[in-house]
């Protein structure tokens, strides 16, 4: 009940945010902030939403190796009651290093706004996708044209457990990224990946999984504040606590719905409702709650 309270006020609060400025927060770059930063002032979390400086970037330093600003560290540090599930097992907290060579730490978030269904190439969300945030969308409800009680907003999953590696978390939920080894990036205007050459377009995931797996990262759902793929969104590729983990290709990828419930993880819908749907639903359903404007006839038990 509290996770479905925690996912109720997070969707009010977009709504709240859609109303005020007639769009829902979009991503804005690996190194910028995140949706759900930005609806802070709809949470009750005005004050904390003041400590950020949206002037100043979040993160310094050449691309591949950014670290937090330290100017934003009171931010970054800090943990959202309603940004976490009270049944999440994994430590709430993720070590990290500012720019300034100190230590701290970023606070992690379990419910991630949906980019798509991940179909076709709706997994590369520096293009425009079938879901409500991608990189630069600021997307509104006249985006939806499947309808808003049939278009996920937000969904949760488990946070990372902050090891990497070699190996797969060996216990369900999966709370380690796969990383796809041997991906490079597509060709502007191209979205997509490719590997060996080919698109990555609707893959066999059983196929993938291991054998294209090159190592492994906890890093799911690290930082609140970041609004990086692996951060803080979720697509609907793979059914809810999926055998298969998350698999990432250079941050982007194929991100499940998973909790600690029995037999499911829970939803938000565009028109503010929530919902629990099960590990079992069909996998064509699922995917078309995901997209905003398939035109699918959606039929639930």
């Amino acid at each position: 009940m509290s996770c479905s309270n925690n996912l109720k006020q997070l969707a009010l609060a977009t709504h709240n945010y859609e109303s005020a400025f007639r769009a829902i927060p979009g991503l804005t770059g690996s190194s910028s902030f995140s949706p759900q930063a930005r609806i802070l002032p709809f949470i009750e979390q005005g004050n904390l939403s003041n400590l950020i400086n949206y002037e100043l970037p979040l993160l310094v330093g050449p691309p591949w190796r950014a670290q937090y600003n330290p100017a934003q560290r009171i931010a970054i540090e800090s943990e959202i009651p309603t940004f976490l599930c009270p049944s999440e097992a994994g430590q709430t907290r993720f070590p990290t290093t500012f720019a300034d060579g100190t230590p701290g730490f970023t606070g992690g978030l379990n419910y991630m706004f949906s980019y798509g269904s991940g179909t076709a190439t709706n997994y590369d969300d520096r293009y425009r996708t079938d879901g409500m945030v991608w990189t630069n969308s600021w997307a509104g409800f006249r985006d939806c044209t499947d309808g808003t009680s049939q278009t996920v907003l937000l969904a949760e999953t488990v946070l990372g457990d902050q090891m990497s590696g070699n190996e797969p978390s060996l216990t369900p939920p999966h709370r380690r990224i796969a990383n796809w080894g041997g991906t490079t990036g597509n060709t502007p205007p191209n979205p997509g990946f490719l590997h060996g050459g080919s698109l990555i377009f609707n893959p066999d995931l059983n196929d993938v999984f291991p054998a294209l797996i090159t190592s492994y990262r906890g890093n799911r759902g690290d930082s609140w504040i970041r609004g990086v793929p692996f951060s803080s969104v979720i697509n609907g590729y793979m059914a809810p606590n999926s055998r298969i983990p998350d698999i990432g290709i250079h941050g982007r990828g194929f991100y499940a719905a998973r909790s600690y419930h029995p037999a499911g993880a829970m939803h938000a819908l565009l028109d503010g409702s929530v919902t629990m749907y099960s590990d079992t639903i069909d996998l064509f359903v699922y995917r078309a709650l995901f997209s905003r404007n398939g035109g699918e006839v959606i039929q639930l038990p």
